[in-house]
């Protein structure tokens, strides 16, 4: 299967906090997700916890900047990798997150993949890798709320789409 690609200098468990949630499925394909999560307008749709979505572009590309609230931080977020589907093997999407300042600064790759698998399956993977205070915070709370809000984005999509 295949994995994230990871900056240098957020490598998971060299950062603050680390989370992975993933879900595979069969009946949807690699471009039903792609829409779901491409399209940030979507996302308070299926996704409680993502609000106030701000962004000039209805399909995220690398390189596009936006706005949304999540976890009740206010996330400044820019795409740093943008695959659809059919390019690769798997389509990749994933932004550079951050809110606050000096120690209250939370700094986050947010990274997605979305692979066909055999038997018309199809695997969504999401990790987060953070760093800073908050994150500190974050990694010392049981359970880690951001394995709980990531597992019901993801159940969120697979829910949206087998409508």
């Amino acid at each position: 299967m295949e994995s994230i690609r990871w900056p240098e200098d957020y490598l998971p468990g060299l950062t603050d906090n680390f989370v992975s949630n993933e879900v595979i499925v069969q009946g949807l394909s690699v471009e039903d997700v792609w829409e779901q999560l491409a399209n940030p307008h979507h996302w308070p749709e299926y996704y409680e916890n993502a609000s106030d979505i701000r962004t000039s572009s209805e399909i995220l590309k690398e390189g596009d900047v936006f706005f949304f609230r999540t976890f009740g931080f206010p996330v400044d977020a820019q795409v740093t990798e943008c695959v659809p589907p059919g390019r690769e093997a798997c389509a990749r999407l994933a932004w550079h997150g951050w809110c606050g300042e000096g120690n209250d600064r939370l700094d986050v790759i947010h990274a997605w993949l979305i692979e066909a698998l055999s038997h018309n399956r199809v695997r969504i993977l999401t990790q987060e890798s953070q760093k800073g205070e908050p994150a500190k915070v974050l990694a010392k709370t049981h359970p880690n709320p951001m394995v709980a809000g990531h597992q019901d984005w993801l159940e969120g999509i697979v829910r949206a789409l087998k409508k």
